[in-house]
């Protein structure tokens, strides 16, 4: 797997802005991929030093569309914490 292929999209919340203080980043990543192979991608796709990498795994919700029914896409989230001495990940020009 290619490492554009395991970084999906970082995840633009709320929340996940406010964490951006403590390095911390939200992606949202391919459901085959594991943490090794995030901490992988993020380091050589960014140019920066991963200390942590926390994953998540969502369930596709249950939806209808009148009499049609099925479940939306699963997904995987992971979180990437930076080190101290690294430097930061810019998604928005200043």
């Amino acid at each position: 797997m290619d490492v554009r292929d395991i970084i999906k999209r970082p995840v633009i919340t709320e929340r996940s802005t406010d964490v951006m203080a403590d390095k911390k980043y939200t992606f949202e990543v391919d459901v085959r991929a594991n943490k090794t192979q995030v901490k992988d991608a993020v380091e050589e796709i960014f140019d920066v030093k991963v200390a942590k990498v926390n994953v998540m795994n969502y369930k596709g919700k249950f939806k209808r569309m009148g009499r049609h029914a099925g479940y939306t896409n699963k997904r995987r989230k992971a979180i990437v914490t930076l080190t101290a001495d690294s430097k930061e990940i810019e998604f928005f020009e200043v």
